[in-house]
C-alpha cells in the first residue's frame, strides 16, 4: 500500500529548487459514489470502495486517493459475477483473454461439465500452464467421471470390472488432489450414458470425502426429468457429495407448465431433509448442443466409431427414424420429440461448407428446401462435420417455466458457454448461442428491469454470493473489507444483452467496468488486456 509521500526533486543536480512534495496514492483503485450491492441480497447503499493489493480494504466514505479513481455516480457496484456452468477448459489454453465473459461482468468461471482439458495426472501441470500463460478471469473446474471411465474401459457400453472400477476411482482421486472441485457427469451423451448409478455413487463419494461436488447434466431433462432429478439426489445422499444440477430445465413441450413445478417440489423436499442440492440455469428458451442426441443411445453401445459407421446404413436409418417418431425411450432423451419436432430444431454450426447457408434455419425447413427427410439432413451434416461438432439449437423450454425456476433461491446462473477465442470462427465447443455473449446482462436487463422476475439485489446474489458459497470460495462473492477484489460496475438503467439467435456474438451494453483481483480488466466496456485471473483449486487431501 502506498501510504508515504513521494518526494520528487526534479532539477536537483542543476541546483534548481526542488519540486513540491506530491502525496502518493493511498490505494490502487477507489470507486466513488456507487450504489453498492454487497452480493448477499441486501439493498444497495451509497458508498466508496477502496482496493489495494488485490483486496477490498475499505468501504463507506473513503478519504484517501486511489491511483485510479472511478466515478460510479448513478451506477451499481457489485461483486464480480460467477459463471457456474462454463465451458472454457480448452479455450483458455488458446487465448486467456475471455473477452466475452468480461463484457458480461464475469470474473470467475467454474468449468468441467465435460471434465478437465487434460487427463487426471496432468491437471496439476495444466493449472500451472494456465497461470504461466495468463488468464483474464479466475478459473476452476470439475473432473468428469466419463474421463475416468474412458481411461479404464474405452467408450463402449457395459459395467466396469472391479479392476476397471479401481482405475476409475484412482483417476478421480488424482484429479481431486490436484484441485478439481468435484466429479461431473453429462449423462445424456454416450459413453456417459452407460454409467450405472452405483458406480457414480462410488466416484462421487471420493469428492464427498473432502467437501466436493457431484455436478450433473442429468440423464434426462425431458419426459423423465423427475426420475433424473431423483437419481441425482440419491447419488448425493449416498455419496455425501453436494449436488449441483447443470442448466435446470423442463425441456419437454408436451408437459410444459407441469414438469417444472414438480421438479422444484422434488428438490425442495430433498433440501428439507438435509440434502445439499442446488442448480444453475441460463435464461433462454433454446438449449444448444451437438446433433448426436438426435440418434438413439443404443447405437453407441459399441463405441462412437461403430455408431457413425452404422449411421451411414440406409436400413439402420429407417429403423432410427421410426424410433425418433415414437417419442421417449428408456436411456435416450429424444430431443427432437422434446422440442415438438424438427420445426423447433435449428442448425447452429454446420462446419460443412455447403450447409453453412442453412445455419439459422430449422431442419424441417432445410429438409423441405432440399427435398429430403430432416433426419437425413441432420445425420449427414453431423457425419460430414467430423471430427468437428455440428450443433443445433433445440427450442425445448417455455418462458413461464424458466421464470419459475429462476425465482428459486437455490438457483444460480451459468452460461453453458466457453470464453471466446478470436482466432476461431465459432465457439471452441462448436456452438454459437447467444448465451455465450448475453447471459448475465440479459438477466439484469430483461428478468430484472423489464419484466420484474427478480429484484436487482436477488439477481446479483444469484450471480455472486450464492455460487461462491456453493463452491467454497470464501474469499470472494461479496463486497467486504479483506476479501478479494472481484468487482463489476454496471448501469442498471441501460444494461441489456444484444446477442440473438441470428446474431449470437453481439456484445451487451451497460457493463462499464470489471476488476479482477484488484486489477482493472474492463474499462468503458472494453477489455484492457490484463491477465490478473488465477486458477482456483479445491483443497482435497485424500
Amino acid at each position: 500500500m502506498r501510504r508515504f509521500a513521494a518526494l520528487i526533486v526534479a532539477g536537483m543536480l542543476s541546483g534548481a529548487a526542488p519540486a513540491p512534495v506530491q502525496d502518493a496514492a493511498d490505494y490502487d483503485i477507489v470507486i466513488r459514489n456507487g450504489h453498492v450491492l454487497d452480493g448477499a441480497g441486501n439493498p444497495w447503499v451509497s458508498a466508496d470502495v477502496a482496493i489495494d493489493d488485490g483486496r477490498i480494504v475499505a468501504m463507506g466514505a473513503v478519504p484517501g486517493r486511489g491511483e485510479t479513481e472511478i466515478d460510479a455516480t448513478g451506477r451499481y457496484v457489485a461483486p464480480g459475477f460467477i459463471d457456474m456452468l462454463d465451458q472454457s477448459g480448452h479455450a483458455l489454453l488458446r487465448d486467456g483473454s475471455a473477452a466475452n465473459k468480461l463484457r458480461m461482468g464475469v470474473t470467475t468461471l467454474i468449468a468441467g461439465e465435460g471434465g478437465t482439458a487434460v487427463p487426471a495426472d496432468e491437471v496439476t501441470g495444466y493449472f500451472r500452464q494456465l497461470e504461466t500463460q495468463g488468464i483474464a478471469v479466475n478459473f476452476g473446474t470439475y473432473y468428469s467421471a466419463t474421463q475416468a471411465r474412458m481411461k479404464a474401459m474405452g467408450d463402449s457400453a457395459g459395467a466396469p470390472t472391479p479392476e476397471q472400477m479401481a482405475v476409475m476411482e484412482a483417476e478421480v482421486a488424482t484429479a481431486m488432489r490436484a484441485g478439481a472441485f468435484g466429479v461431473s457427469t453429462a449423462l445424456i451423451y454416450p459413453p456417459a450414458t452407460f454409467h450405472a448409478q452405483q458406480d457414480l455413487v462410488r466416484l462421487a463419494s471420493i469428492a464427498g470425502r473432502c467437501g466436493g461436488t457431484y455436478a450433473t447434466h442429468m440423464r434426462d431433462e425431458s419426459s423423465e426429468l423427475l426420475a433424473a432429478i431423483g437419481e441425482a439426489i440419491e447419488i448425493g445422499e449416498r455419496s455425501g457429495a453436494k449436488v449441483e444440477i447443470f442448466h435446470l430445465k423442463a425441456a419437454y413441450a408436451p408437459l410444459w407448465g407441469q414438469l417444472m413445478p414438480q421438479a422444484i417440489e422434488l428438490i425442495e423436499s430433498a433440501r428439507a431433509r438435509g440434502v445439499d442440492v442446488a442448480a444453475n440455469m441460463y435464461p433462454y428458451r433454446a438449449g444448444g448442443t451437438g446433433l448426436s442426441p438426435t440418434v438413439p443411445t443404443h447405437l453407441y453401445e459399441q463405441g462412437r466409431d461403430a455408431a457413425h459407421e452404422a449411421l451411414r446404413d440406409p436400413l439402420v436409418r429407417a429403423r432410427l427414424k421410426g424410433e425418433l417418431a415414437a417419442g421417449p425411450q428408456p436411456n435416450w432423451s429424444n430431443l427432437v420429440h422434446a422440442s415438438g419436432g424438427w420445426d423447433n430444431v435449428v442448425l447452429a454450426s454446420a462446419h460443412v461448407p455447403e450447409m453453412r447457408q442453412y445455419e439459422g434455419q430449422s431442419f424441417a425447413a432445410i429438409g423441405a428446401a432440399l427435398g429430403r427427410d430432416p433426419a437425413d439432413v441432420a445425420w449427414d451434416t453431423m457425419l460430414a462435420a467430423l471430427p468437428q461438432r455440428a450443433s443445433a439449437l433445440y427450442f425445448m423450454m417455455r418462458q413461464d417455466d424458466i421464470d419459475l425456476a429462476m425465482r428459486q433461491p437455490w438457483v444460480s446462473i451459468g452460461t453453458d458457454a466457453a470464453a471466446s477465442v478470436p482466432a476461431m470462427e465459432s465457439d471452441p465447443v462448436g456452438l454459437t448461442h447467444p448465451r455465450s455473449y448475453g447471459t448475465f446482462p440479459r438477466i439484469l436487463g430483461d428478468y430484472v428491469r423489464e419484466r420484474g422476475v427478480l429484484t436487482l439485489a436477488e439477481a446479483v446474489r444469484k450471480m455472486t454470493s450464492l455460487p461462491a458459497m456453493r463452491m467454497g470460495l470464501s474469499d470472494r462473492g461479496v463486497l467486504r473489507a479483506g476479501l478479494r477484489a472481484d468487482v463489476v460496475i454496471f448501469d442498471a438503467d441501460r444494461v441489456i444483452d444484444h446477442a440473438t439467435y441470428a446474431d449470437p456474438t453481439a456484445s451487451p451494453e451497460g457493463i462499464e467496468a470489471v476488476i479482477v483481483n484488484g486489477v482493472l480488466a474492463l474499462r468503458d466496456g472494453e477489455p484492457t488486456g490484463t491477465r490478473s485471473g488465477i486458477v482456483l483449486r479445491h483443497r482435497c487431501e485424500i
